[in-house]
């Protein structure tokens, strides 16, 4: 558990190479604040770590919402079991998943954002960022703290190993790409240079993702460069 960006919390779970070949880390992101969000749930497996670790900060039965970026085990895979530690939580999530997945799955009826939405949860204020298919799933968003310029990026920069700083200013573009040339993830819609280029004008200081260090710099340069890499694929 570390803290990455003012009021904002890193949870890392390594996986070692003996049970991940090559090693992984699943991250979940604290957002402290008058209506605590938590981003990501990590795998059912991990609830109980991913729970003690918030509650070093604050208590789970305080979380107000339970967001993520698309329906996938690693993304919401404890939704259910927050929601039932955290009895007044509601999942966060965009339109599509609240109308294809979340509305069905879910204890309680999701809190849906359209694109372009800003929450306030305090002094903290997330913007809902819609990227249908990417990196990949048709109801993929992000969401944009604006205060602290941070972005919730999910499984873009992808980072392999189980040993990670919790934030990086050093490269992560190459070994991400070579991770995701492995088993490619990215669905490549004709619209991801679009997307990308629009999460590249908000400028982000700090990108949160999921797997590996959250990473500290010029975001939107980062950003173009991956889109540059991707559109000469």
């Amino acid at each position: 558990m570390d803290e990455i960006a003012s009021g904002i919390y890193r949870i890392s779970t390594p996986v070692p190479p003996e049970v991940m070949p090559g090693g992984f880390s699943f991250n979940q992101y604290l957002v402290v604040d008058e209506q605590p969000l938590l981003y990501h749930t990590g795998p059912r497996k991990l609830f109980g770590a991913v729970a003690d670790a918030i509650n070093r900060v604050i208590p789970v039965s305080e979380l107000a919402y339970i967001g993520f970026s698309h329906v996938e085990a690693d993304e919401c895979g404890s939704l259910n079991d927050f929601l039932q530690a955290a009895p007044r939580a509601v999942p966060l999530c965009g339109e599509i998943a609240a109308m294809v997945s979340v509305n069905d799955i879910a204890l309680r009826p999701a809190r849906s954002m359209a694109d372009g939405e800003v929450l306030g949860l305090g002094s903290h204020r997330v913007r809902w960022i819609a990227t249908p298919h990417l990196p990949h799933g048709w109801e993929c968003g992000m969401l944009f703290e604006e205060s602290t310029a941070t972005l919730l990026c999910g499984d873009l920069f992808t980072q392999p190993g189980h040993i990670h700083p919790p934030v990086t200013d050093k490269d992560i573009l190459e070994p991400s790409e070579a991770f995701r040339l492995q088993m490619d993830y990215f669905a490549h819609s004709p619209e991801t240079r679009k997307h990308l280029s629009r999460l590249s004008s908000l400028r982000p200081t700090t990108l949160a993702c999921m797997h590996g260090s959250a990473w500290r710099g010029d975001g939107g340069a980062l950003l173009m460069t991956l889109a540059d890499r991707l559109g000469a694929r």
